[in-house]
């Protein structure tokens, strides 16, 4: 009787132990499920977005798209892995203390259960195990599975915080080899700029030189090739020329030509005294000669002018004729002294005696507008040198 009660008493105590065991390894497993995934997810997807400028260009727009997508999708891939190393690592301790506590409770129930001879001892013993040893019993029990759920717990918290501090530690060394990848790629940065400034500078040198030496070489063969800086006397050779000559001193044979009051077509004789031009004196004549090119041909152009108006005036233009007034002179003397130098210069003139003195006047013309054209004839030409010249009813 003894016996069969301690036998139900032992297979009560495993019972209990069995059924308080799984009660405390569901509990486990539901309280430290693994959070960090939907954590890490959460953190993904209110991760703070940086707020782009807009931009009218689509293909900017897809190529900014595409790199942003490329980019969340390598922070997604980095999370899942971090999780993934995680919930192992959650995985492995959880393996290991649930081992150890399996191993515990076996060799809680070894301990717990009598020996063989322990066994027949009791049946002889007429001494009955009171229901306190059963309950001194079920509290120790209880108070060791406390310790164990508390050395459970810790454990679990301790490859918790190992588990973070490995992932802070390798955020660590990545952001420590990003940076130092970045100043590496600095340096190579700054080094290849000042490399090819160095070398921009260098051509830019080199081709100031160059330039320099080219126009160093100009300048001499224009001082080998310009005329003197001063005028020079020369006496006519056998075989020498106006052309020869120009050739010779680098002067326009024109210039050469004008400088000593001669013809471009003029034979030279031995024994000539010419003189050659200096490059002030060259510039000089070609300013006149540029003068007197204008000139005529603004005396040219009035001529034509005036030929044009006298064929294109009718009977039907004007009211009779128009003369052009050149002068107004303070008596016939002086009046007849411009009438004569109008005349030498091939223009028709008449006086007229006012009351405010002696008129020159060089026409008539027929219309208004061919007295305009030979106004303007006078105006332009040297011969009689005015410029106050205007047109005036004839009669």
């Amino acid at each position: 009787m003894n016996f069969s009660r301690q036998a139900l008493l032992g297979i009560g105590m495993i019972i209990g132990g069995s059924v308080m065991l799984y009660a405390m390894v569901q509990q486990i497993g539901t309280n430290d499920k693994p959070a960090t995934p939907a954590a890490i997810v959460e953190k993904s997807s209110t991760e703070k977005t940086t707020v782009e400028p807009l931009t009218t260009d689509i293909e900017t727009e897809k190529r900014i798209l595409a790199q942003k997508q490329k980019e969340r999708a390598a922070r997604v891939a980095e999370q899942e892995k971090r999780a993934q190393q995680f919930l192992a690592e959650q995985e492995s301790a959880e393996a290991k203390a649930l081992a150890k506590s399996r191993a515990e409770n076996q060799q809680y129930v070894a301990n717990s259960m009598p020996a063989e001879g322990e066994d027949t001892e009791v049946e002889n013993s007429s001494t009955v195990t009171t229901p306190t040893v059963q309950a001194r019993t079920d509290a120790t029990t209880n108070t060791t599975n406390d310790e164990k759920q508390k050395a459970q717990a810790a454990e679990k918290e301790e490859a918790k915080k190992a588990a973070q501090q490995a992932e802070a530690k390798k955020l660590a060394d990545n952001k420590k080899l990003t940076e130092a990848k970045e100043r590496a790629e600095a340096q190579a940065k700054a080094k290849k700029e000042a490399e090819a400034k160095k070398e921009a500078d260098a051509k830019k040198k080199a081709e100031e030189q160059a330039a320099a030496k080219q126009q160093k070489q100009a300048e001499e063969q224009a001082a080998k090739t310009a005329p003197p800086t001063a005028p020079a006397d020369y006496t006519v050779k056998r075989g020498d020329g106006l052309i020869k000559l120009a050739r010779q001193y680098n002067v326009p044979v024109k210039a050469l030509a004008q400088a000593n009051d001669i013809s471009s077509s003029t034979s030279l004789q031995v024994g000539q005294e010419l003189t050659i031009p200096s490059r002030k004196q060259i510039e000089r004549l070609e300013r006149e000669a540029a003068a007197a090119k204008k000139s005529a041909d603004a005396r040219r152009e009035v001529q034509q002018k005036l030929r044009d108006a006298r064929k294109e005036v009718r009977e039907t233009d004007a009211k009779g004729s128009f003369g052009v007034q050149v002068a107004l002179a303070s008596n016939q003397s002086s009046a007849d002294d411009v009438a004569e130098k109008f005349k030498s210069a091939g223009y028709k003139v008449k006086t007229s005696v006012t009351s405010r003195g002696v008129r020159v006047i060089v026409g008539p013309e027929r219309g208004k507008v061919a007295a305009l054209a030979l106004k303007d004839k006078i105006n332009t030409d040297p011969q009689v040198d005015t410029s106050g010249a205007w047109v005036l009813y004839w009669r």
